[in-house]
């Protein structure tokens, strides 16, 4: 990583530590204040064994002193307590806004995007990337100061009892940062490397893990678990050298640190055998000084050896700040929301939505095009069918009419500009119900209603009645609890689910991708019974590859290779040659196959 790259993420990360400042300057106030009672600690010591070897006094003389003792120990261990609390709360507050911020961004992405990398990356960017920032901001920015103003506390007293003694504090301090900065620019790559091995470990794993079925129907076990096996290895290699450097991190600074003690005892015995007689002013070196600043001088190197132990985190936070930052700065204007609300049409009961294309082009993330230019337009309180063979472009444009994906041209809904139009306002007006419904870990209600709970149990029971699930959730009950990705229905019965849903959302527009594929025939017959009755009178756009069903929509819209080839109602394409009548002659062959196979 370069330095240019490197600064910038530093400020980024003090950037957001700004969101926690009240906490941070408590954190750091308690630690200055725990320096306070260090220091009082170590008179109360130093003068305790001073008049007891020294001055041979009564020990019971000293009890005061040691009263106060305990006093400044518990003082200094509740100072610490509260550091640790304080600093927790300050790295809990920028963790959760940061992760708002990946979250926002998810969201204004949408699905098109997400879809580009595999689930487990974006769970290690939004869960073991952030994490890894919080003793970043919990520990290391306020030990950033306190590396400063603890010595410098230390200091001032040191220099009035023996100005040797602080010169060799003073002299020999800035090593150990030296030193620690050294080692910590190889932490920071080591760190980032291992980030990027965990992200692509996670996401192998995820995968691997939805696709189990397949992989052993296929006879693949053996190849998946050689490829789980090398990425584990490389990621093992990343982590041991991240450990490496910590450990020669913190080897380095107790290195330096003992040194320096060293020194200072070494100039306090000479100083007693009368082998140096300078630092003391001329009063003569005593058993009290010397006692008191060798007792302060690991406290005086102690915060330099903690921010060395934590700047390991700082370099942490810097590798996992990386892939952030560069997430959070993917440009999203091509598909940000506008602000011009969907008008409300009450002459017509709501339902009045017409989608006008013109030379329209369908653009992927990195702007490259994937549809168009095409024109079209879906009339108003009409059923349209978008049909072609795979890879047509269907997805993507269905994706640009959501608003997910960037275009160029025009796309109005309602004459206005879908670039300028509120996308959730827009998308609250639109019931979906896709080929793979998504049901989540809950209820049935839960799923139906999607946790909203001001809806009454009769209306959910009405969406069910229409969509002719009541036959298994009146069996199951409301509260029947679903696992994630539809675990303990079939296919059919979340289908169903799925267009219950919809039905709630009460759409003006209804999108509606592939609604009966993979469902037997039964399931098929009562979720176009379902749509039938809800899309009377409403605008839909149907995507499907089932061609027979649709003599009865308004119109049809063929598309190949992102470009629209055919349009026009059911008769008139079947009659045409083209890439409609060659579909339709295959949906046939299959359908009569499929009945000669029953029956066979």
């Amino acid at each position: 990583m370069d330095k240019k790259k490197q600064r910038s993420l530093n400020a980024w990360l003090k950037q957001q530590s700004k969101l926690a400042k009240r906490w941070l300057m408590i954190a750091v106030g308690l630690g200055v204040l725990s320096s306070v009672f260090l220091l009082g600690q170590a008179a109360l010591l130093a003068t305790i064994l001073h008049q007891l070897i020294i001055e041979h006094a009564d020990k019971y003389s000293l009890i005061p002193y040691f009263l106060g003792l305990i006093a400044t120990v518990a003082a200094r261990a509740a100072c610490t307590w509260g550091r640790e609390i304080t600093g927790f709360k300050a790295g809990k507050e920028i963790r959760i806004y940061i992760r708002q911020l990946i979250f926002d961004k998810l969201r204004e992405l949408g699905p098109a995007y997400i879809k580009g990398k595999p689930a487990g990356a974006w769970a290690t960017l939004t869960l073991e990337q952030v994490e890894n920032m919080h003793d970043f901001f919990a520990r290391y920015l306020p030990q950033m100061s306190l590396s400063v103003l603890i010595p410098f506390v230390i200091l001032i007293v040191v220099f009035p009892v023996n100005w040797a003694a602080g010169l060799i504090f003073l002299i020999t301090a800035p090593l150990v940062p030296l030193f620690m900065a050294l080692v910590g620019i190889k932490a920071a790559d080591a760190g980032r490397k291992n980030f990027k091995a965990l992200q692509r470990l996670s996401g192998h794993f995820y995968d691997r893990l939805q696709s189990m079925t397949t992989i052993r129907l296929f006879d693949r076990t053996a190849a998946e678990t050689e490829h789980m096996r090398g990425a584990s290895e490389v990621f093992r290699k990343r982590t041991m050298d991240v450990l490496r450097i910590a450990f020669l991190s913190s080897a380095v600074l107790e290195f330096f640190t003992s040194i320096s003690i060293a020194i200072t005892a070494v100039y306090f015995g000479f100083s007693f055998i009368g082998e140096l007689e300078f630092g003391y002013y001329g009063a003569g070196v005593t058993l009290f000084s010397g006692l008191f600043i060798l007792i302060l001088a690991p406290e005086f190197y102690q915060p330099l050896r903690e921010l060395g132990t934590y700047y390991h985190a700082k370099q942490q936070a810097v590798g996992a700040a990386e892939s952030i930052v560069e997430f959070l700065q993917i440009d999203v204007s091509k598909v940000a929301s506008g602000t011009t609300a969907l008008p409300v049409d009450e002459d017509s009961n709501h339902n009045s939505i017409e989608i006008v294309a013109l030379d329209l082009e369908v653009l992927s993330p990195e702007g490259k095009r994937l549809v168009g230019p095409i024109s079209f337009t879906l009339n108003n309180r009409e059923t349209t069918a978008l049909v072609g063979p795979s890879g047509a472009g269907k997805t993507s444009l269905i994706n640009a009419i959501l608003g997910f994906m960037p275009y160029q041209g025009s796309l109005t809904i309602n004459g206005i500009e879908l670039s300028q139009l509120d996308h959730a306002s827009w998308r609250k007006a639109i019931s979906w119900v896709g080929q793979n419904p998504l049901l989540v870990h809950g209820t049935i209600r839960d799923n139906v209603t999607l946790g909203k709970s001001n809806i009454a149990d009769s209306t959910v029971q009405e969406v069910l009645d229409n969509a002719y699930a009541s036959e298994f959730v009146n069996k199951h009950g409301l509260d029947y609890m679903i696992s994630d990705r539809s675990g303990g229905l079939s296919v059919g019965q979340a289908q169903r689910l799925a267009l219950a849903r919809a039905m709630l959302q009460k759409g003006r527009f209804w999108l509606l991708d592939e609604p009966t594929a993979s469902l037997d025939a039964r399931s098929e017959q009562l979720v176009m019974q379902g749509l039938t009755t809800q899309l009377a009178d409403k605008t839909a756009l149907l995507v499907t590859h089932q061609l027979l069903p649709l003599k009865s929509v308004h119109q049809i819209l063929v598309m190949r290779d992102g470009k629209l080839e055919q349009s026009g109602d059911f008769n008139t394409l079947s009659q045409q040659e083209g890439l409609f009548a060659s579909m339709l002659a295959s949906n046939q062959a299959v359908e009569e196959a499929d009945k000669g196979n029953l029956d066979a």
